[in-house]
Parts: structure tokens; sequence; C-alpha cells
């Protein structure tokens, strides 16, 4: 937005401050919601992704606890 758009001609006003409050609100609503998905399939990813690692670091050190026990009978 330019600064030559609106030019106040005397006291700013209540109204003034919150019209422009709401369009730098609007602005941001704007923004999250056309990037709401992609945060979405992110944070999706990633938590599979975690899922897919705590799963494998858990089998190797299950694997690397294993003890095998041989009885042989004489």
């Amino acid at each position: 937005m330019r600064a030559s758009q609106h030019v106040p001609s005397g006291r700013i006003t209540k109204g003034d401050i919150e019209a422009k409050l709401r369009a730098v609100q609007g602005g941001v609503e704007e923004s999250i919601q056309s990037r709401r998905q992609k945060i979405i399939a992110g944070g999706v990813a990633a938590a599979v992704l975690m899922l897919i690692i705590t799963f494998l670091l858990g089998k190797r050190a299950g694997r690397a606890k294993n003890t095998i026990v041989e009885i042989r009978r004489i």
C-alpha cells in the first residue's frame, strides 16, 4: 500500500485505525488460508517420517538386545 493513497486531513479517528487494522488482519488471514493445505501436508509427512524412524530404531535396538540361548543335552 502506498502512503499517498490516503492522507488524513486533520485528526486520525478511531474509524481510521479500525479500518487499517482490518485491512492488515484480512491480508494475514488470506495468507494463512492459502498456505493451510501445505502446512497440514507438511505436518502429516513429518509425523509419518518420525514414526518410521522410531520403528526402525526400535527394531535395531531389539535385535541388539536379543539373546540366543542354546541348550545342549549330554
